[in-house]
């Protein structure tokens, strides 16, 4: 069940909480909602599952682009846990999320029992970000998640063996049906504050890694990522040995988490969270 709480600047924001347990706090992609984590969901042992929509994203508010910003979604990331009153949480941030999970660790480690990152690490392949360039803020062509989700597979370079119903499910995830066709369940205004973000030359992320240290840590990645380089994996992996790591084949940009790999090193994540 959707609920709302209201972020310190006033802003309206949607999440859902359930289960006991080990907080989980689930932090989707860049232009998804808590739908995000639906395929995850079911496999998960008994915990506390915590989901939340970005400012701008499905439920929440949309409060203009000049806040929707990674520093803008950990600051809400932090009032969730208050508002909630939970004092240490899990994070499984995906891609956008991840940023958003390390950005925590340098700014609020005691708020933090681990983090398990999808698909994201500490630089960005710059081919992965042309690809999100052409999509964000943008109305599909298709006029009906049918018409979409025979595109998916096309459109999503890397990814095989998915089921078609999977590809329904992702269109009817994140696209909404209206009378004109398809729409993003986001405020388009959100390509203003990508393009921004990533204008000049990029910020250097490892010291946001590096804060993780301490952490239970685990990391994703689909296999034919064209975001996270296995150069950089294998960076991560050597600044910390102790790092989970699964690499999904089949997958690029981002895994489902529920491909066998992608559940084993939840799994493991969760028991060293335990």
């Amino acid at each position: 069940m959707t609920r709302f709480f209201t972020a310190p600047d006033g802003a309206r924001l949607a999440y859902s909480d359930e289960g006991t347990g080990l907080p989980l706090l689930c932090l989707a992609g860049l232009t998804r909602t808590m739908a995000d984590f639906d395929y995850l969901r079911p496999h998960l042992p008994p915990l506390r599952l915590i989901r939340m929509d970005y400012r701008g994203r499905g439920q929440s508010q949309w409060t203009g682009a000049a806040t929707y910003t990674v520093p803008q979604e950990a600051q809400d990331a932090i009032a969730l846990l208050d508002h909630l009153k939970i004092d240490r949480a899990a994070i499984l941030g995906t891609s956008r999320g991840g940023l958003i999970a390390m950005l925590l660790a340098a700014l609020a480690k005691p708020r933090l029992i681990g983090i398990a990152l999808n698909d994201i690490g500490p630089e960005i392949h710059r081919a992965g970000l042309a690809r999100i360039f052409d999509y964000v803020g943008r109305n599909p062509a298709s006029k009906d998640h049918e018409t979409l989700a025979a595109a998916l597979p096309r459109n999503m370079p890397g990814f095989a063996n998915v089921p078609p119903e999977r590809w329904l499910a992702e269109a009817r995830l994140h696209y909404t049906a209206t009378d004109t066709g398809l729409k993003i369940t986001y405020d388009p205004a959100l390509r203003e504050a990508f393009l921004a973000a990533f204008e000049g030359p990029p910020a250097d992320l490892w010291p946001l890694f590096d804060a993780c240290a301490g952490l239970p840590l685990a990391l994703i990645r689909g296999a034919n990522s064209d975001l996270l380089t296995p150069e950089t994996t294998a960076e991560m992996r050597r600044r910390r040995p102790d790092m989970i790591l699964a690499e999904v084949p089949d997958r690029a940009h981002i895994p489902f988490l529920d491909e066998p790999e992608s559940l084993t090193a939840v799994h493991a994540f969760l028991k060293a969270c335990a």
